[in-house]
């Protein structure tokens, strides 16, 4: 389906207000257009497109809400999605945390759109495939991997005058490499608005070589370890801790940042003053959304400042209750780091252990944010500066609270899974057992 305009978007919606007899309606219209290419075992094993444009109406009668999707967009099909919101609305119990539309808002502009990224051919998907199954099959080693990427828009309008469009793309590449007498893998994830920053060849290049340096991994005793977490590892734990960070979590005595007997940790410090993170939807490496589904606008902000806690998120009902002023959840995370390299990071480290991703992580503690999980794709044990041998796969238990007072250097960031996060070696990471994934 097409790709609406601005232009476009604006005139649907604006049939969609008309058409409204209720107290207030809101809707959304949001599209895409994206493909995919998959392999395993060297060979690709699916490929396709997709294209999807999806109208959600929302009216509301007081506090009863009642909600409609549809993607066909004549006159006679808006007013019938309309109609039926209308119904549910009237059938549906008042909900007591129910917030009525907001009234227009002022966006910035992000760059999360880019022309490249929404002109990838299917020919493109299959030389990206190629580039990372070729090298495989030159080392004898066995390649499994998924690129997706999409463009398309959002939108939404509502009546009390609000309206917001965004357009955006993204591509998104992992690759698992595996030896193929099974007992090696490696591991890579890029992902970027603009695609001519990918590059699958480079990417799949780092997973074979962990892949093949991994397959002679000795077990040696869990226990705390001095770690060096890259990127990819060290986001899985911060954003579980970012999801953490609700105001009305905290204020019910339900998160890491309730303080015992009442009140929050808002304005303390709770990890080392070196920690400093960010959101900026504006940023040009991590662009994302300047407005949340329901319309608020985002900004730059401060979430932990000189390793003090900056700032709660508070939806609009919470924040009503407390009498503050809203805090929407953010649409990217941006730790400041250092200028060290990986390579750096490992000549100055004399005995500790590199991880390459962590997997499986499960919640064991929310108040004190305690985590387990499994290191996978790649762990590998350094000694006097340099990565001696591969060993056996641990489970851990650790909070990303504990990690961040235990810091001892920050290096350069990069890019994962829409957020910039830095490298970081980390004293006294907590190894349980061991595991025999490889």
């Amino acid at each position: 389906m097409a790709i609406f305009s601005k232009d476009e978007a604006r005139a649907i919606l604006e049939k969609v207000m008309k058409f409204s007899k209720a107290d207030a309606c809101e809707a959304n219209l949001n599209g895409s257009n994206g493909g995919n290419i998959r392999y395993a075992r060297n060979t690709v094993s699916t490929a396709g497109e997709n294209s999807d444009v999806t109208l959600v109406v929302q009216s509301n009668f007081g506090k009863k809400s009642g909600t409609a999707t549809v993607n066909e967009f004549d006159d006679a099909s808006l007013e019938k999605v309309v109609r039926r919101s209308e119904e549910l609305a009237q059938l549906a119990p008042e909900n007591p945390e129910f917030m009525g539309p907001l009234e227009q808002q002022t966006y910035g502009e992000s760059k999360t759109y880019a022309e490249a990224t929404a002109k990838i051919t299917p020919e493109y998907r299959a030389q990206a495939a190629a580039n990372s199954i070729n090298p495989a099959a030159a080392k004898d080693v066995t390649a499994a991997g998924f690129l997706e990427d999409s463009y398309g828009f959002a939108s939404m309008m509502n009546t009390k005058g609000l309206f917001a469009y965004n357009r955006s793309t993204n591509v998104n590449f992992t690759v698992t490499m595996r030896t193929n007498d099974g007992l090696g893998s490696g591991w890579a994830t890029r992902d970027y608005n603009d695609v001519s920053k990918l590059d699958t060849a480079e990417a799949s290049k780092i997973a074979i070589e962990k892949a093949v340096k991994s397959s002679t991994a000795k077990a040696i005793e869990p226990g705390k370890y001095t770690v060096i977490l890259e990127p990819a590892a060290a986001s899985d734990l911060l954003q579980n801790m970012l999801f953490s960070m609700g105001a009305r979590q905290a204020d019910e005595g339900r998160s890491f940042l309730a303080k015992k007997g009442g009140g929050t940790k808002l304005g303390e410090k709770i990890v080392d003053e070196r920690v400093n993170i960010y959101t900026d939807p504006f940023n040009t490496e991590v662009p994302a959304s300047p407005w949340t589904q329901d319309g608020q606008a985002r900004k730059k902000m401060d979430i932990l400042k000189n390793g003090v806690v900056s700032n709660m998120f508070y939806d609009r009902y919470w924040a009503e209750k407390q009498g503050v002023a809203p805090v929407p959840f953010p649409g990217n995370a941006i730790m400041e780091g250092g200028t060290a390299s990986l390579e750096d990071m490992i000549k100055d480290t004399k005995k500790g252990i590199l991880v390459t991703r962590f997997w499986y992580i499960r919640t064991v503690d929310p108040q004190t944010l305690l985590y387990t999980g499994l290191t996978r794709d790649g762990t590998f044990y350094i000694e006097n500066g340099k990565i001696a041998y591969p060993v056996k796969n641990f489970r851990f238990n650790e909070s990303p609270v504990i990690m961040l007072n235990n810091l001892e250097t920050l290096g350069k960031q990069v890019r994962t899974d829409g957020n910039l996060i830095p490298y970081m070696k980390i004293r006294d990471f907590t190894f349980s057992s061991l595991s025999d994934a490889v």
